[in-house]
């Protein structure tokens, strides 16, 4: 079988049809979300354990406008139709889908996931109000993932400049 990434990535609109025929066939959905902005191991692993609370791995990620705005005017390094290509080449992910703003609550509310997949420092109290309101109103599970650590796109970043 051959992998064609352009085929995962999705507008809202289809994915949100992709679900339909997930739930039709009881399939359970786990959604994360992020900039995962230079990919590393530490995304790898993540997204390897947060395909396995599922039967299928949806990621939204931050368009380039949305990155710049939450991570600074220097960000993204990788722009976001590479991140997206990227992120569907993996086995762990089944779709991609582009979002532009800097909360994913109305992508959240369209998709009404079985699992909610967040990185580990975050907890309950700290997640965007608008997105756990909606994860809460559709009954989504709502799964904390602990960091590989000493990995992270800023670490690497901070890194490579220390070598200039």
């Amino acid at each position: 079988m051959i992998c064609d990434p352009e085929k995962s990535l999705l507008t809202l609109e289809q994915a949100v049809e992709w679900r339909k025929s997930l739930r039709q066939s009881g399939k359970k959905l786990a959604v994360t979300n992020g900039c995962f902005d230079l990919m590393h191991r530490g995304h790898a692993t993540y997204l390897a354990q947060a395909r396995n609370c599922a039967d299928a791995l949806l990621v939204l990620i931050n368009s380039d406008e949305s990155v710049r705005s939450l991570k600074g005017p220097t960000r993204p390094l990788v722009c976001e139709t590479d991140r997206a290509y990227l992120l569907a080449s993996l086995r762990a992910v089944d779709k991609v889908v582009i979002f532009n703003s800097s909360r994913c609550d109305r992508e959240l509310a369209a998709l009404a996931p079985d699992v909610y997949i967040k990185a580990g420092d975050y907890t309950l109290e700290t997640l965007a109000p608008e997105e756990r309101n909606v994860l809460l109103a559709a009954g989504t599970e709502i799964v904390f993932m602990p960091f590989v650590p000493g990995l992270s796109t800023t670490g690497i970043v901070e890194k490579i400049l220390q070598t200039r």
